[in-house]
């Protein structure tokens, strides 16, 4: 039974006479900050981010939260609907609520995720050892080592999330965390007003003395908030990652079509590449264009050339059994030469070159580019792709290739590790720190849940932490 069912019943009671007054004001909070920051109306947000999208997040949060709430002179709403409305509730119901009315939010890491079964989460907030959490939906589209809010329901033997989850990156979870802790520098009148805002009512000296746990009790809204505001923003202006080639250029895929002059045969152009080193046949009618040894550095060296903190930078290449750069592909098409690369510079090379070496024997070439953009675009228009590579060896050909790509990475100056390399940056404890940060964001960026043929989401990164002498911190 998913946590929505279980709360049907809660649902309804809390939607009528006192309890719909006090939950609308509850919702207000999680959402009122959010919507002074955006400019918005508490309607719009729904319109923005989907009535699907809004329930499951904000507002099963704000319902989660005023489940847990002491409200002056009238109790709290579980505790009234067991006495009234909820006596007909199963055990294993009844049982629930118990836990979810004591409940508090808070953030966590998640680690060793067994699809449709289990997690661990670590609380950011608290510390303590991991908690190994029963849950079957979520981790269909958890990543390990995403950060994420959500209460933690105790069901028995087995520890369950609640059904208000918030799922945040890195950077906006570390801004979270920053704000959580200056909650200390409040002036009483301050803490005060925090309290009060949320339906406690604290002496200044108690609220001075709050345990994390309480601290977390009032200040559930704040999560909702943060995560709103992130979501906003990347709904109005989505961020397209900016993708590079070996060479430093921004990738954009682009084919141009030659073709054959009357007078030429097939088999003249068979000659003309087969003549020069730079064109390797991949099969009758198709070759690689490589660059010669040396000629490029590998994408861990050039990442540590450039610096773009407010946008991911992520490398696309194609390298040759022989670790040779894969500047392009050409092939022959019914008597036409294709040449296809993924730069408008190489494409622009690459013309050059081959009117270079046939002249009058090639015409002009139509030239047609795709963009990243229009990649994107076409993904989520449903258009259908083109892969006609079993998935078992694309899985093989990827992971081999991940295999000796990092391994070059260990001995590369790495940007997120000041300029060392992760072998040198383990040798001290701060190191340690920030290279085991270093392994989660990788491995945290490269799963994609969504996609279960995703030969990047059945990478093991485990080696990469053994080789590196930080497995008893890969929790």
């Amino acid at each position: 039974m998913t946590t929505r069912h279980i709360l049907d019943g809660l649902i309804k009671w809390s939607m009528r006479d006192r309890w719909a007054e006090r939950f609308e004001a509850i919702l207000e909070d999680h959402l009122i900050e959010a919507c002074d920051e955006a400019g918005l109306g508490m309607n719009d947000i729904v319109s923005i981010l989907g009535e699907d999208l809004f329930m499951s997040t904000a507002w099963a949060c704000a319902f989660e939260d005023f489940l847990t709430r002491e409200f002056e002179r009238g109790g709290n709403a579980i505790d009234d609907y067991l006495k009234r409305g909820g006596r007909k509730e199963s055990a294993s119901v009844r049982t629930y609520l118990a836990a979810m009315r004591h409940s508090v939010m808070s953030l966590y890491e998640v680690s060793d995720i067994v699809r449709g079964t289990s997690f661990l989460a670590r609380d950011l907030i608290r510390g303590g050892d991991p908690v190994l959490i029963s849950e079957r939906s979520a981790t269909q589209s958890l990543r390990s080592w995403d950060r994420i809010a959500a209460r933690l329901v105790q069901v028995g033997p087995r520890t369950e999330i609640g059904g208000g989850l918030l799922v945040f990156d890195h950077e906006t979870s570390e801004i979270l965390l920053e704000s959580l802790e200056r909650l200390d520098s409040l002036s009483s009148e301050e803490k005060r007003e925090l309290a009060e805002a949320n339906g406690y009512d604290f002496d200044d000296e108690a609220f001075m003395d709050l345990s994390p746990t309480e601290r977390l009790r009032v200040s559930a809204p704040i999560f909702t908030t943060f995560w709103l505001i992130d979501a906003i923003d990347r709904v109005r202006s989505p961020q397209i990652p900016d993708v590079r080639n070996a060479e430093g250029d921004e990738v954009m895929l682009c084919e141009a079509r030659f073709p054959l002059a009357a007078r030429t045969a097939e088999h003249d152009i068979r000659a003309g590449l087969e003549a020069r080193p730079e064109f390797r046949a991949t099969s009758s009618t198709s070759w690689s264009w490589v660059a010669d040894a040396g000629d490029v550095a590998k994408p861990a060296a050039m990442a540590s050339k450039r610096d773009r903190p407010l946008q991911e930078t992520f490398t696309y290449e194609a390298w040759s059994d022989e670790d040779s750069l894969v500047l392009a592909d050409i092939r022959l098409d019914d008597r036409t030469l294709v040449l296809s690369t993924n730069s408008k510079q190489r494409c622009d090379r690459g013309c050059a070159l081959l009117s270079d070496v046939f002249g009058r024997r090639l015409r002009k070439p139509r030239v047609e580019t795709t963009s990243i953009e229009q990649i994107i675009a076409s993904r989520n228009s449903g258009a259908p792709q083109q892969f006609d590579i079993p998935e078992d060896e694309q899985r093989a050909i990827v992971h081999d290739y991940l295999d000796r790509h990092y391994r070059d990475v260990l001995d590369q100056p790495v940007p997120a590790l000041g300029g060392q390399t992760p072998r040198a940056a383990v040798k001290t404890a701060g190191g340690r720190i920030k290279v085991v940060e270093w392994l989660k964001f990788m491995e945290n960026r490269s799963a994609n849940p969504s996609d279960p043929n995703n030969p990047m989401d059945s990478y093991d990164f485990t080696w990469l932490w053994t080789e590196l002498g930080l497995s008893e911190l890969r929790e």
